[in-house]
């Protein structure tokens, strides 16, 4: 008996799943990996490592997500320009407040592959900070951590 193997026709007709996420006092590892899990579609029967499989997620209330030990003071988010002098750095808690979606942007990107795939995928993950989301029409399901 063969393998099945998915085609981009097979994904196509057969659409991808909307997932829902809540952030609300979740650790953000934790949610993060549960995001990049349903992204790449590694919970699916029909998983296909070098394929996008469709299934989008929705993460809410991203200003809620928590981190654990002193990672509210110490965790620090770097970008470096590339020119002397370049490196900033952006405590976590700073972040929270102005950006709380990026934090969850970062942390699931960073866990997908770092390739054409990976971009597509990141693309497929909505991050809202409050409990309102405007994906309602796509009839997602809710996920526990």
């Amino acid at each position: 008996m063969k393998t099945y193997m998915p085609t981009a026709k097979d994904v196509k007709e057969k659409g991808g799943e909307w997932y829902v996420l809540d952030a609300k006092d979740a650790i953000l590892g934790r949610l993060a990996t549960r995001a990049a899990v349903l992204l790449r579609g590694k919970h699916r029967p029909d998983f296909t490592p070098h394929m996008d499989l469709g299934d989008h997620v929705v993460v809410i209330n991203a200003e809620r997500v928590r981190v654990t030990g002193n990672k509210t003071e110490d965790k620090l988010y770097s970008r470096y320009s590339g020119f002397p002098g370049g490196l900033k750095q952006v405590p976590f808690k700073k972040m929270l407040e102005q950006k709380p979606t990026e934090i969850i942007r970062l942390a699931v990107s960073r866990m997908l592959p770092k390739n054409r795939l990976g971009r597509q995928l990141v693309r497929k993950l909505k991050v809202y900070a409050g409990p309102e989301h405007p994906h309602i029409a796509q009839q997602p399901r809710k996920v526990s951590q």
